[in-house]
């Protein structure tokens, strides 16, 4: 039996899919231990109804000045109270930007282990082994605990998130914390204005690098990651070079991703950039340079100007689409 804590995340006040994969990740290895939700920051208390149908027995909304937005002192001293009084054996993250920058920084200060990126969780004889990739993806490491004393990072859109067939309303527990301790204060917030799929949860990815060649070359890129329902996204050197937004960008320092289908386009195919999307189901690349090592890692290549290709193959698309409408 294990007691699971899982940090929620929200965007835009909706529940983000990680949410979902981690109870339901939770509910695979708990037996019959007691499955708790957190949510920092948000009093909006129908949210539990979604959190119970995939797990969560009880579900805390932290609320207090000073945590209406992400702080990583904040969610410190939260996380680091919560711990202490619920004392779950296995604390859950995203592997998101808030849960690589928060699950280190509470690992070392309760004093236990991390596993990073996993991307499966299989519980055999009592004992859990976790999956998670190395080099690049170009391996994948199994990892086994101990004890069960240790924290996790779960790779976005890599496991499945499984309603439970019946399942009552989650207990709501509202939590105050004591705030003057925190020492980030937030002045100011801009917000770009958003448009289109969310990149990190995409089920398609259409990617540039240094082969479009300017930021108007991304153009035919979102043609065709719009016709397909998808995102744009970016290698570091295309944002290096002012091509586009860093928010784009994928890769060891950028977003992982694990879309169904990735396009690549004009992408060398360096091995930080490996590292953000080589779980893709279907990566398809296309690049001039036929030794390119994006090819080593492609389901499908396309050796030839991405300016000539991308366009065609956006038409073929629409055609086909037109025809089966």
């Amino acid at each position: 039996m294990r007691n699971i804590l899982a940090l929620g995340e929200i965007r835009a006040g909706a529940l983000r899919n990680i949410s979902f994969e981690m109870l339901s990740a939770a509910q695979e290895i708990a037996e019959g231990g007691k499955i708790t939700a957190v949510l920092i920051g948000c009093d909006d208390q129908t949210l539990a109804h979604e959190l119970g149908r995939f797990g969560a027995d009880q579900v805390y909304f932290v609320t207090g000045d000073q945590l209406s937005h992400y702080t990583t002192d904040g969610y410190l001293q939260v996380l680091h109270q919560l711990a202490q009084e619920e004392k779950p054996d296995i604390l859950l993250f995203g592997h998101t930007a808030v849960g690589r920058d928060i699950a280190p920084r509470l690992a070392s200060r309760l004093g236990r282990g991390l596993v990073s990126d996993v991307t499966d969780i299989q519980l055999e004889a009592g004992k859990i082994t976790f999956t998670r990739p190395i080099y690049a993806g170009k391996a994948f490491q199994q990892v086994e605990m101990a004890e069960d004393r240790w924290l996790a990072t779960i790779r976005p859109n890599n496991m499945t998130a499984k309603p439970l067939d019946s399942k009552t309303d989650p207990t709501i527990i509202d939590y105050k914390v004591e705030t003057s301790q925190i020492r980030t204060i937030i002045k100011e917030i801009v917000k770009k204005t958003a448009t289109g799929v969310d990149l990190s949860e995409a089920k398609v990815v259409v990617a540039g690098g240094r082969g479009v060649k300017s930021a108007a070359g991304f153009e035919p890129l979102q043609q065709l990651a719009d016709l397909l329902g998808g995102a744009v996204g970016a290698s570091r050197g295309a944002c290096d070079a002012d091509y586009c937004d860093y928010s784009l960008q994928i890769g060891q320092t950028g977003k992982v991703v694990t879309p169904d289908l990735y396009i690549a386009c004009g992408i060398s195919g360096a091995i930080q950039h490996l590292a953000g999307m080589s779980q893709a189901k279907v990566i398809v690349a296309i690049n001039k340079d036929p030794d390119a090592p994006i090819f080593e890692v492609a389901d499908y290549g396309i050796v030839g100007d991405l300016f000539e290709i991308v366009p065609l193959l956006t038409e073929e698309l629409k055609t086909a689409l037109l025809s089966d409408s």
